[in-house]
């Protein structure tokens, strides 16, 4: 089933500011937040021993300035956040889709590298891998996408012939061609698979029960020309 939504109810499930989840994403571990932190003290010292010294002044805009640098750790997971919302905004339509879970398996994927140093004094490179949920989902249709997340033990929930759920985006106006899904939701166990949490969830799982009798109250096919879309 594919419903498509209006504009304003598209923007209410993306909205441009991060949400909870998706700062938590970007927040990231211990680690990031180092980096981050070590970004805003470069910031400070640059705006204050440099910039102000010889470009601004001391004035109010270097000021303003240097607190903007100094909180770069905090402010910053908003910033990527709502560049990631924006880009899914560019879309001019979408659609709430429904079908089911066609497939499951686990991966290992590589997910980054690190140099160290052994006790020989040897160059090591060592490879971080982590263990994914690779989950596909498809209608009636013929559609299927792919979707890959890290790996909870609550999925284990999960099973082949589920239903799912999903935020489909398109530029076209009878989205017959998906170009880009948000994360899946599985409304039997209220679970939600996804890399990044791009829904804001409570509004989706508001159309969700909405629809949720929609194919025994009213034949979709009536509503909306069904046009078959392109794997993506």
């Amino acid at each position: 089933m594919l419903i498509p939504l209006t504009r304003k109810k598209f923007e209410q499930l993306i909205p441009i500011l991060a949400t909870g989840p998706q700062y938590a994403y970007y927040w990231g571990k211990f680690p990031d937040f180092i980096k981050r932190l070590l970004i805003s003290v470069v910031s400070v010292c640059l705006v204050v021993f440099i910039i102000g010294k010889f470009i601004l002044g001391e004035n109010a805009l270097t000021f303003f300035l240097a607190v903007m640098g100094g909180l770069y750790w905090l402010w910053a997971p908003v910033y990527w956040a709502t560049l990631r919302n924006l880009a899914c905004r560019r879309f001019s339509y979408s659609g709430f889709w429904r079908g089911e879970v066609l497939d499951l398996f686990v991966s290992e994927e590589l997910i980054g590298e690190e140099q160290t140093v052994n006790n020989r004094g040897q160059l090591v490179i060592v490879e971080n891998r982590e263990r994914r949920l690779n989950i596909e989902v498809g209608d009636e249709t013929g559609f299927t996408t792919q979707l890959q997340a890290p790996l909870r033990s609550e999925q284990k929930a999960i099973a082949i012939g589920q239903t799912a759920e999903m935020l489909v985006m398109s530029n076209s106006s009878d989205l017959s061609r998906i170009s880009k899904v948000s994360d899946i939701y599985i409304p039997d166990k209220n679970l939600w698979v996804s890399d990044y949490p791009y829904l804001a969830r409570d509004a989706f799982t508001e159309v969700s029960d909405k629809l949720q009798y929609a194919g025994e109250s009213e034949n979709p096919r009536k509503r909306f020309r069904k046009t078959k879309r392109r794997k993506r």
